[in-house]
């Protein structure tokens, strides 16, 4: 089985030349690089990673690219694009010839981008997406209804809507709204669910039993070849008490309604199917 984690950040510390967007921090003090990650991945028996670029430092991908670079079979991206810019159309044309460069990640859950999906800022990107068979991730919480919309005008584009639908601060029997909305999603099959953030989804500490009820519903809903298991660590780190190794462990060996079939799907076999992104 090879482990794939579905989604994480890397950064460099802010700087003159490297500022980053006014207000934003990130989600620890101490920056994680690749040579960090790759570290834990491995003392984690992680395999593999999508490298998701943070918004704090904008719409760069720089890092993630040399990341990309230096470990080619470690590391691959779901890179940001402006899609309110201009520029975004014809960088959307060459953008999978970024050696690494999976898809694109796309955020909708801060004031001034949640917009974009129904004001029509975000209208070009979805056929233009389509056409070039460029898979996109979704941090769009509480928005399932416009990716429904999307995804059925769309039916060749490969959806995955992050961290399971939820908004943040969600846990324990307060997920049931978000898990509710993001189930109606799987009569889509173009749409995917990332397992992500469990973690602070739970009261209860490890193995977050509040909470496996639900990851349950979402993995009989859309099938295992459709729900990917990742952390977004960061954030995993700076919110919980939960090792990278307990996120493998809690799918690996926790989650008792799982085969072994299941499992190989959801830790990796299903999000390189989907992107794809061949095992080397």
């Amino acid at each position: 089985m090879v482990i794939t984690d579905s989604g994480v950040h890397i950064w460099r510390a802010a700087g003159p030349d490297r500022p980053w967007q006014p207000g934003r921090k990130a989600h620890l003090e101490t920056p994680i690089g690749y040579q960090d990650l790759s570290a834990m991945m491995a003392e984690a028996g992680v395999d593999r990673a999508i490298l998701v670029p943070p918004s704090w430092e904008g719409d760069r991908i720089d890092y993630s690219l040399e990341a990309v670079a230096k470990f080619p079979r470690r590391f691959a991206i779901m890179g940001r694009i402006p899609i309110h810019k201009p520029e975004a159309r014809g960088m959307l044309e060459t953008w999978k010839d970024q050696p690494g460069m999976l898809g694109v990640r796309l955020t909708f859950h801060h004031d001034w981008d949640r917009p974009w999906m129904t004001d029509g800022t975000a209208d070009w990107f979805w056929p233009a997406a389509e056409r070039l068979g460029i898979p996109v991730m979704l941090n769009a919480p509480s928005l399932q209804a416009e990716i429904a919309a999307i995804a059925s005008r769309h039916r060749g584009l490969r959806i995955i809507l992050d961290h399971m639908g939820r908004v943040r601060g969600m846990l324990d029997e307060t997920l049931a709204a978000a898990v509710d909305a993001t189930i109606e999603l799987a009569e889509h099959p173009n749409v995917y669910v990332k397992l992500t953030q469990i973690p602070e989804c739970s009261s209860p500490p490890y193995p977050y039993k509040t909470t496996q009820p639900y990851v349950r519903r979402l993995i009989e809903a859309f099938g295992p070849p459709r729900t990917f298991w990742g952390t977004d660590l960061s954030a995993m780190l700076s919110r919980t008490t939960c090792t990278y190794r307990q996120a493998v462990t809690l799918f690996t060996e926790e989650m008792k309604f799982l085969s072994q079939d299941d499992i190989d799907w959801i830790m990796g076999r299903g999000i390189a199917e989907c992107l794809p992104w061949p095992v080397q």
